[in-house]
């Protein structure tokens, strides 16, 4: 979405709404330029952001059942949605009390537009505060596994479930009083109105989190709101949605030239793929060799994917432009700014050089924009800045193209299938933007790249070995600032400590850590001391996230 003029140079395919996030694509059918148009008065269901790490979650569980659905921001204008069948509207968490400074509140429109209503989390107690009701600090806050108990059956929200409902809580307030025309239909030991209804004006809010997996029947409770609730059809499909924004890229680009950053892994792929059948062969990918990568990653990116993607291909050998760039930085916000400032700066080269380029698209996924705050999400609190979106410098020659702004990771190897992409190109595990820089802990050098790079390998091909590639979402290892004495030939080492990480996971939000196979482990760890000598240690890292992130940093 277009929130300001700092904003302006970004190109939505959907013009200033997702374009097909949440690709869900038939598997029978292809990308098609020439399928008909989204039709009018498509039944949308609203959800408005205030500033919560699951949004686009709740997004997802409603596109899951087929009924399509946008984010809004706090203060757009309702007036953009006269087009469309409103036929309910989902008021998200969010990091706030209602009673901070600048908290942000509903907009009577939402009130006003005589449609269903479900708030979660702050949601809920942003209905109860707006609506009349009262919201307090609670004596014992609730976060994590909670089980709500119904007051008595209800048939609405909690239709067809049972009285004891595990669910995901998170959240400090509470509500102490119902707004006039609500009633408690749920509690909790701690919170004795854990859910609620105003089942005349078709109100509800629920304090947990049904769109998270931690919540087992939350599917259920939203499509219960969608369809017993909202009376939705469910009858939306994205194809239509999907080439209309290949429809819209062609619009807007004209004739012009267009360059991607390909970075050989599965989301500039996919964006370079959608692009290239939007406008063929005025797309020019350009692979930035940073110094950042894995071992023989340049050469793989040009010895297979200008062939398999059948597009053309720069390679352009910046190593020492990157690292010399990094020299002292230690603060990791630090890293990804200059990375994101120097990939730019390349790209902006480049393009004078071809001459007649515009646009740059690049692979940016949702999960990189709620988590640098950008101007997206601007109700939400930055966790760190991804070097391609809060790391791009302030001032830009090209506009930039991100036709996958609003996946998720496994909606893109979805859209890769569906675009005839290989197994290989689209089951590649994820690897960061600025690659091994944010791997190593402290300085990054060209000794410590290498010393990286070699243990990277290795981590891999034993997880290959063991058969759990694609059975893990992401495996790798840290080069950590920290040394430690060993032993090895009866001789005194002293060297780095080198941390193993793999973790399981559907969208890069939350993420478990993977129970790898001690033997699996143990072969890691012994290749690694034996093979490179400036590794005498080997931990496992046991953190999910959150706490934790799944990179270092």
């Amino acid at each position: 979405m277009v929130n300001s003029d700092s904003d302006s140079r970004r190109v939505s395919t959907s013009d200033d709404i997702e374009v097909g996030a949440y690709l869900e694509i038939a598997g029978r059918h292809r990308i098609l330029g020439d399928s008909p148009p989204l039709p009018i008065k498509e039944e949308t269901i609203l959800i408005v952001d205030f500033g919560s790490q699951y949004s686009h979650l709740i997004a997802r569980r409603v596109r899951d059942v087929n009924v399509y659905c946008e984010i809004i921001q706090i203060d757009d204008d309702p007036g953009k949605f006269n087009q469309q069948d409103i036929k309910g509207i989902i008021l998200s968490g969010g990091p706030n009390s209602v009673y901070d400074e600048g908290a942000p509140l509903a907009k009577s429109w939402v009130y006003n537009f005589g449609v269903p209503i479900l708030g979660i989390c702050y949601g809920m107690q942003l209905l109860a505060h707006q609506l009349g009701g009262t919201v307090a600090s609670g004596t014992v806050r609730e976060y994590g596994h909670s089980v709500i108990l119904q007051n008595g059956k209800d048939e609405s929200i909690f239709k067809d479930l049972d009285n004891e409902i595990p669910v995901w809580m998170s959240h400090g307030d509470r509500i102490d009083e119902l707004p006039p025309g609500f009633k408690s239909i749920a509690y909790t030991d701690n919170s004795p109105i854990a859910a609620m209804a105003d089942l005349k004006n078709k109100l509800f809010g629920i304090q947990f989190h049904p769109e998270v997996a931690h919540t087992p029947d939350g599917s259920n409770i939203i499509k219960n709101f969608l369809f017993s609730i909202c009376g939705v059809a469910g009858n939306w499909t994205p194809r239509n949605f999907v080439s209309d924004s290949i429809t819209r890229i062609k619009q807007r680009v004209g004739n012009g030239k267009v360059i991607c950053a390909l970075s050989g892994g599965v989301d500039s792929t996919v964006a370079a793929s959608i692009i290239h059948k939007a406008i063929g062969n005025r797309l020019i990918c350009i692979f930035v060799d940073n110094g950042l990568m894995r071992k023989g990653e340049g050469e793989r990116v040009k010895n297979i994917f200008a062939k398999s993607l059948g597009v053309k291909l720069r390679y352009i050998n910046a190593s020492n432009r990157f690292v010399s760039a990094l020299k002292g930085i230690i603060d990791p916000e630090e890293k990804r700014k200059i990375i994101g400032e120097t990939f730019i700066k390349i790209f902006e080269e480049e393009a004078e050089d071809i001459g007649d380029v515009d646009y740059l698209v690049q692979g940016t996924l949702y999960p990189d924009v709620i988590e640098s705050t950008s101007p997206d999400t601007k109700a939400a609190r930055k966790i760190k800045t991804h070097h391609n979106v809060g790391g791009l410098p302030e001032k830009m020659n090209l506009k930039l193209i991100e036709p996958l702004r609003f996946l998720f990771k496994d909606e893109v190897r979805k859209a890769g299938s569906e675009l005839g992409l290989s197994d290989q190109a689209i089951n590649r595990q994820p690897f960061p933007g600025p690659g091994l820089a944010i791997r190593i802990i402290g300085e990054v050098t060209h000794p410590k790249l290498e010393i990286l790079r070699d243990v990277d390998w290795i981590v891999v091909n034993e997880i290959k070995k063991a058969n759990l590639y694609d059975k893990t979402w992401q495996s790798f290892a840290v080069l950590t600032d920290i040394r430690t004495v060993g032993v090895m030939g009866d001789k005194r080492t002293y060297q780095y400590v080198v941390a193993l990480r793999a973790v399981n996971s559907s969208d890069a939000m939350t993420a478990d850590w993977s129970r790898l196979p001690y033997d699996t482990i143990a072969s890691i760890s012994t290749r690694i001391v034996n093979e490179v000598n400036e590794i005498n240690r080997v931990v496992y890292d046991v953190t999910s996230k959150p706490p934790g992130t799944i990179e270092w940093e």
